[in-house]
């Protein structure tokens, strides 16, 4: 994206008309305590997106999302960074409504989500990941397409995708058919479409995914123009280096529960030191016998695993200071240089070390809710009981799960085999996903 296009974007999607277009909505007032129809009508202590003890269970057995809980105010950027598998697409397929808790409740602008809630749904804007958009319409035919769904009238819809195909320099290639289109064109195009009615929350779900690096610059540059706006906006990636350039706060998602929560200036704080690794050849026990003198007041711990050093300053000088002094002590020695890795990426560093953290705390993980249900049930005539193995299963999106006998009458026993455990389509039983004790 042109660096004109991105940094005008906020100007371009203003002059529609204040903050947009909502087909529900009468002419609005866009000031800050604007009320009326769909309107910005949001406190700005209320929590925009909020789940409550959120739970997934598929086919009886696969716990996706594990009494999970989250709060994003408005106005945020909010990272949601986990694994591949975590629980990210499940949330967001609740709070589009597009599925039911099992257990727990989600709400969206301070309501309850529900499939019903379409009123709600026009007032979010979704990305999938690698969106599949129509092969054979063009990026204009295909907003209009988006726009007569949304119940916008013909001249609004057409400003409306002027504006945005500016706004993600797809100008050029408005006729062009979709098929013929790079990758980082398409997401581009997903995000105006996301944007045609103007939305208070954006959802990404791994914007980048699939990209090359300029396409991941130009989108991660195009979300950094929204956030300037008073939308809210949620993003869901495992590429921590996009988290760290856009989001103003990061949650940590693993086994479909959010294990850390917070500013970005606080996740960086989770590294509580600087480090940097270095592999050296020669005298290497004279090299380590020197690395004391690296800090004045002793501030310092490393450790060797062959010809490699990693050092670990406690100080609270620059980084860069450290590496002068690294590269100093090199030269006094007389061994030879081989790398010099500063570890720079303190945000991986410390995704890492909160993942590392609740591994070491959470050895058998079972879910609260989960834990409840299997105390309540009452035990058969015959002796019958519930048992928690103590190898877990593994669902096919990498969620521990208690497991525990299906009632062989409950219909989606048969299915739960064969199906991944966060696929779109569900086979829950009629008691909501409760599992049942089975005999010995």
């Amino acid at each position: 994206m042109r660096a004109d296009t991105a940094c005008a974007l906020s100007m371009r999607l203003a002059a529609l008309g204040g903050v947009g277009y909502n087909p529900n909505d009468s002419p609005r007032d866009a000031g800050p305590n604007a009320t009326s129809g769909g309107s910005r009508r949001s406190s700005p202590r209320m929590h925009v997106v909020e789940a409550v003890d959120l739970t997934k269970v598929y086919h009886n057995r696969y716990i996706a999302l594990n009494a999970l809980d989250l709060k994003v105010d408005k106005g945020m950027v909010y990272g949601l960074v986990g694994p591949n598998g975590a629980g990210k697409s499940t949330i967001f397929r609740i709070m589009l409504g597009l599925q039911r808790p099992t257990a727990g409740e989600a709400r969206v602008f301070g309501e309850p989500m529900t499939p019903q809630r379409a009123d709600l749904r026009r007032r979010i804007g979704f990305l999938p990941t690698n969106p599949a958009l129509p092969r054979d319409m063009t990026p204009i035919s295909y907003l209009q397409f988006v726009g007569k769904l949304l119940g916008m009238d013909r001249g609004e819809v057409m400003i409306r995708l002027t504006t945005l195909l500016q706004a993600v320099d797809l100008t050029s290639v408005g006729s062009q058919r979709i098929d013929e289109l790079s990758t980082g064109m398409v997401t581009r195009l997903g995000i105006a479409a996301a944007l045609m009615n103007d939305p208070e929350l954006l959802i990404f779900d791994e914007p980048t995914s699939g990209l090359d690096p300029a396409g991941r610059r130009q989108t991660i540059e195009l979300i950094r123009e929204l956030s300037g706006s008073d939308r809210t906006i949620i993003i869901a990636t495992h590429i921590l280096s996009d988290v760290e350039r856009v989001c103003t706060d990061i949650g940590i998602i693993t086994d479909g529960r959010i294990i850390h929560h917070g500013p970005m200036a606080e996740m960086r704080r989770l590294v509580r030191q600087r480090t940097l690794s270095i592999e050296v050849e020669g005298n290497l026990r004279h090299f380590e016998q020197q690395l004391p003198e690296l800090d004045t007041f002793g501030a310092i711990r490393f450790e060797r695993i062959g010809s490699e050093f990693r050092i670990s300053f406690l100080g609270a000088e620059p980084i860069p200071t450290y590496v002068q002094r690294v590269l100093d002590l090199v030269d006094r020695t007389g061994v030879e240089l081989l790398h010099l890795n500063t570890g720079a990426h303190e945000i991986e560093e410390a995704f890492l070390r909160r993942l590392e953290e609740d591994r070491a705390t959470s050895f058998v993980r079972a879910s609260a809710w989960t834990t409840a249900q299997m105390l309540a049930l009452p035990p058969a005539n015959n002796g019958a009981t519930v048992e928690v193995i103590s190898e877990a299963l593994t669902a096919p999106d990498g969620i521990d799960v208690v497991d525990a006998d299906v009632d062989p009458d409950d219909e989606s026993a048969g299915q739960s085999a064969q199906s991944g455990g966060d696929g779109d389509t569900e086979a829950e039983a009629s008691d909501g996903g409760v599992l049942h004790s089975g005999s010995p």
